[in-house]
């Protein structure tokens, strides 16, 4: 038996060695490829600090080594293909391409890691509802701050494979997973107003102008 958590730790270890191994057999030693090292890797560096110092308690479930082999660490290592498809084939980018990458990326962490501290803060000294912070309007600011990420990588590939592996985990497991905590937060009282003031993923903008809006009427 392994946990869920120790295998998705198993696949961020691995990315930068992963990385500098496609890099060597490519021979790509280009800015591009670079970047992109640098962006995974300092991404899984920080998951490992956040499990240590943070972690996510669904990542403590005990598991079969087979089985989550097949359905955590294989669907995880989908997310290889990305510096494969930009090494393999020595891409090159034009700036605003980079400019667009590292602004969803660095949002992305923000989101990200941010919210995630506040949850589990917040849920250490006290459990219900979190409405305020980065919970203010959007009920799943940490999945958005992972799509960002994994959105930034899959537009350096330049290529549609990684939109694909991104789409399948966004509908195959964040999506179940907001609609699952959706469910659970429905037994607090007063979740019905905070649902009809946020998004499930985005953030509820044109709430927030409406808002501003009748107060200054």
């Amino acid at each position: 038996m392994t946990t869920v958590g120790t295998l998705i730790n198993i696949h961020k270890v691995l990315v930068i060695p992963v990385v500098l191994g496609l890099m060597l057999a490519y021979g790509d030693w280009s800015t591009e490829a670079f970047v992109y090292l640098a962006l995974h890797g300092t991404y899984s560096l920080l998951w490992l600090m956040k499990q240590s110092y943070y972690p996510d308690p669904r990542f403590a479930q005990k598991i079969p080594v087979g089985a989550g082999l097949l359905v955590v660490f294989l669907p995880l290592a989908g997310y290889y293909l990305t510096p494969y498809l930009l090494i393999s084939r020595h891409v090159i980018l034009r700036p605003y391409v980079f400019a667009i990458v590292l602004f969803l990326y660095i949002v992305g962490i923000f989101f990200h890691y941010v919210s995630d501290a506040q949850k589990f803060f917040t849920l250490r000294e006290r459990k219900g509802l979190i409405e305020d912070g980065l919970f203010t309007r959007t009920r799943n600011p940490n999945y958005l701050g992972e799509i960002l990420i994994y959105l930034s990588y899959a537009i350096m590939s330049m290529h549609w494979i990684p939109f694909v592996v991104l789409g399948a985990w966004v509908f195959g497991f964040f999506v179940r997973n907001m609609l699952r905590k959706d469910k659970s937060l429905a037994r607090h009282a007063g979740f019905a107003e905070y649902k009809s003031r946020t998004g499930l993923l985005f953030p509820k903008v044109f709430q927030v102008a409406k808002e501003s809006a009748s107060h200054a009427s």
